[in-house]
């Protein structure tokens, strides 16, 4: 690809991340970023992320090959209404919301859709901001393009050569069909994790008994439970309907499992779950969308003073980068005390052959 320049209108986790991708496969590339934090704008200079910063979307971005939205959904509307006198007459213009019906309508009334494709890469982090963007956030995950129908063929074939370019996977929906299965697999979840979460909450003990021992399946299903509450309020509002349709539709599950378990039905029961078990196994093993492969395993390790440290001293000085590591306190359904978890397949096979050969016992999940 010849050399190109992007416009970031908002600098946090996302987009910060697709700025650092772009900036490692393109020498030849400009990037210009708005953020309306100034530290993050400075940080972004200093680390060569941004060429050109501004702290409004104004004439700064006219001469943008492609420009991202990546502030919060709340900011496109004003974002956009700076930014229309000033967009370059043949640029692509994208956001990276995870809902789409509502920049789709905003895009038609400013009569913009022969320049926009939208975006939702299926990638994020607990944390957030630009300080936790990296750029191989997107690298495996899928990224949903939601072109409108005036939108050239060119236009769309350039942006899925760029998301392929950074290591993403390009999947093309409608903003209709988009918003309907990400309210599924995505949305939805977050409702559910933040409720069991809830639910602990209000049911424990003055001790914090259920705190207390909470691990496993419990701290597996509700991790995203820890995301941005501003942003999953905004994508609930945004994205209302397809969630309440979904919602209604998983309370009746819950109540028919309900009247099942009230009823002692056996078989029912153990359908319910070896259902669940079947679909749920016959997911793919990749690291895409929103139900990650998490590269961990667990280890055995002496209760004395040093242990943990050894292990991490091994790993370092074969250069082994470690993304988390903590005792699992409750393994009912787990062996091994230590759980390490690594950024990527090869780094944890490599970990698991390095200690093994040095006689630790290593539990990997099927």
């Amino acid at each position: 690809m010849k050399a190109i320049s992007c416009g970031f209108i908002g600098l946090g986790l996302i987009g910060g991340s697709i700025a650092k991708a772009l900036k490692e496969k393109y020498k030849e590339i400009t990037i210009y970023a708005c953020d309306a934090s100034q530290d993050t704008l400075r940080l972004a200079r200093e680390e060569g992320i941004a060429d050109v910063i501004s702290d409004q979307p104004d004439h700064t971005f006219s001469s943008c090959d492609i420009l991202f939205l990546c502030a919060p959904v709340s900011h496109n509307d004003e974002n956009l209404r700076l930014l229309a006198p000033h967009l370059p007459k043949d640029c692509i213009l994208t956001d990276v919301g995870s809902v789409k019906t509502g920049i789709h309508r905003q895009i038609t009334a400013l009569g913009l859709e022969h320049l926009f494709i939208g975006g939702h890469p299926m990638a994020g982090s607990e944390r957030c901001g630009y300080v936790n963007s990296k750029s191989q956030l997107l690298e495996n995950a899928y990224y949903i393009l939601t072109p409108t129908q005036s939108v050239s063929e060119e236009k769309l074939r350039l942006y899925q050569e760029l998301v392929v370019s950074i290591g993403a996977i390009p999947l093309v929906l409608s903003n209709t069909v988009h918003d309907y299965v990400t309210a599924a697999v995505s949305h939805l979840p977050h409702v559910i994790a933040a409720s069991l979460v809830n639910l602990v909450k209000s049911s424990d003990s003055e001790e914090g008994i259920m705190k207390l021992i909470a691990a496993g399946g419990f701290k597996d299903i509700t991790r995203i439970a820890s995301s941005s509450s501003a942003m999953w309020q905004q994508i609930c509002l945004s994205n209302q309907e397809n969630i309440l349709t979904l919602l209604d539709r998983y309370i009746e599950i819950l109540r028919c499992i309900k009247e099942q378990i009230s009823t002692g039905d056996a078989g029912e029961i153990y359908d319910f779950f070896d259902r669940a078990r079947i679909y749920r196994d016959s997911f793919i093993e990749a690291s895409s969308g929103p139900i990650k492969k998490v590269f961990s395993f667990q280890i055995d390790i002496a209760d004395e003073p040093g242990a943990l440290a050894s292990i991490a001293t091994i790993l370092a000085l074969n250069g082994i980068n470690i993304k988390n590591i903590g005792i699992a306190h409750n393994r009912e359904l787990e062996e091994g005390v230590l759980r390490i978890e690594f950024y990527d397949e090869e780094g944890m096979r490599t970990a698991s052959s390095i200690l093994r050969s040095k006689g630790y016992g290593i539990h990997e999940k099927k």
